[in-house]
């Protein structure tokens, strides 16, 4: 099986220092959604793995972290792609769960529901923590340098081998070319 986990925002989507709390705020980069499709059509099976710390911080609901992951759903099918599923940690940064990213539980979670290992599998993030929950699992840590990408590549200590693209879309293009 092929398979490449995603971060949303600042990767698929405009991050926000705000939070992205409800489908107006969500809007997609530039490129971003295609690339998916082109994920889809080469055979990949698309996962989002993402930290919504809003939602244990009572900024949104779970209705609304819904609501904006159907959104993203809704443009993705108009492009002609997909996302296979989205597993999020909703906890708070200080709430010492395993699932938060650096932490591995949300790619152990993607490993177990797929019955898969993650070794060399494209993990695309903007932010140390992303790199390094991929890194964990043995999985290909891919900086963008979209969202807070540039600030992470310029603050140094990345997992060894991450490989750094400008965007999604060019991340997608070495990765199924």
């Amino acid at each position: 099986m092929k398979l490449v986990i995603l971060d949303r925002d600042g990767v698929i989507n405009y991050d926000s220092a705000e939070f992205i709390k409800k489908p107006e705020e969500w809007k997609p980069i530039p490129g971003s959604l295609s690339a998916i499709s082109r994920l889809h059509e080469a055979g990949y099976r698309v996962i989002v793995a993402t930290n919504q710390s809003g939602v244990g911080r009572g900024l949104l609901d779970i209705t609304a972290l819904n609501a904006i992951n159907d959104k993203m759903h809704k443009a993705l099918a108009q492009v002609g792609g997909r996302i296979d599923a989205v597993f999020y940690c909703p906890h708070a940064q200080d709430a010492g769960c395993n699932c938060r990213k650096p932490k591995p539980g949300l790619f152990e979670d993607i490993a177990g529901r797929f019955n898969t290992d993650l070794a060399d599998v494209p993990c695309i993030g903007d932010s140390l923590r992303d790199l390094q929950a991929a890194a964990q699992v043995g999985a290909q840590p891919i900086l963008v340098l979209t969202g807070k990408g540039k600030q992470t590549r310029k603050a140094g200590n990345l997992p060894a081998n991450t490989l750094t693209y400008a965007d999604l879309n060019e991340a997608v293009k070495a990765i199924t070319e």
